[in-house]
């Protein structure tokens, strides 16, 4: 079963100190579960060299590499997944090219959203922004956790949550029915990733054994 609850999203911009590859190896060793290559200003081939790296640095391990938008990037690079906006490569085309096995992830922003017809060919929904957030100043409105919990529980696939996210939100984020929370700054403008990475992991970890205690002394 895949385990999205720390779910990288790279920025090159903010891994630039250490370098992206170093920041997500960083990430690696504190517990990250799913990597997502994202550069909207890279080139394909900018792109394609990066992910052949991140590539590298993941095989092996049971960590996805999944691309964000760029379909060919993706397939050049056998990565693990593709994760689609709502105005990208349509889901179809992408389940055709990648295959049945490949793991296909799509950004959702309202409960109308969850009635498209391809939502039977994507694995995983990403839900926000939670909160507003810099690095992707062109979102919408930010839903907030009861938004949030909204959609989780329309929803007929496992939930991503997004937007500003940290390690104080683990709890509210599982509570609200989101399988994991994507995190971009929290981790890649850290100044000590593994650490970050940890910290968020632990608090995930506490956040759905909390809840599991909880639901056993409900019995």
């Amino acid at each position: 079963m895949l385990d999205f609850s720390v779910y990288l999203i790279t920025d090159a911009a903010l891994c630039a100190r250490l370098g992206l590859v170093e920041t997500v190896a960083a990430a690696l060793r504190g517990g990250v579960t799913a990597v997502q290559l994202r550069d909207k200003q890279a080139t394909d081939a900018e792109l394609i060299e990066q992910g052949r790296a991140l590539k590298g640095l993941l095989t092996g391990t049971s960590v996805p590499l999944i691309v964000n938008d760029r379909l060919e990037v993706a397939a050049a690079i056998d990565a693990d997944g593709l994760h689609l906006g709502q105005s990208d490569t349509s889901v179809a085309e992408a389940r055709d090219c990648l295959g049945a096995d490949a793991i296909l992830g799509l950004s959702l922003q309202t409960r109308e959203q969850l009635e498209a017809p391809e939502l039977s060919l994507v694995d995983y929904l990403g839900v926000g922004p939670v909160f507003a957030t810099v690095t992707k100043p062109d979102h919408s409105a930010p839903l907030g956790f009861d938004g949030l919990a909204a959609i989780c529980a329309m929803s007929p696939l496992p939930v991503v949550a997004i937007g500003g996210l940290s390690a104080e939100h683990a709890a509210p984020v599982w509570s609200a029915g989101s399988v994991g929370m994507a995190v971009v700054s929290a981790i890649c403008a850290a100044s000590d990733p593994e650490q970050a990475t940890r910290e968020i992991a632990e608090a995930f970890t506490i956040a759905r054994l909390g809840s599991a205690d909880a639901d056993a002394n409900s019995l």
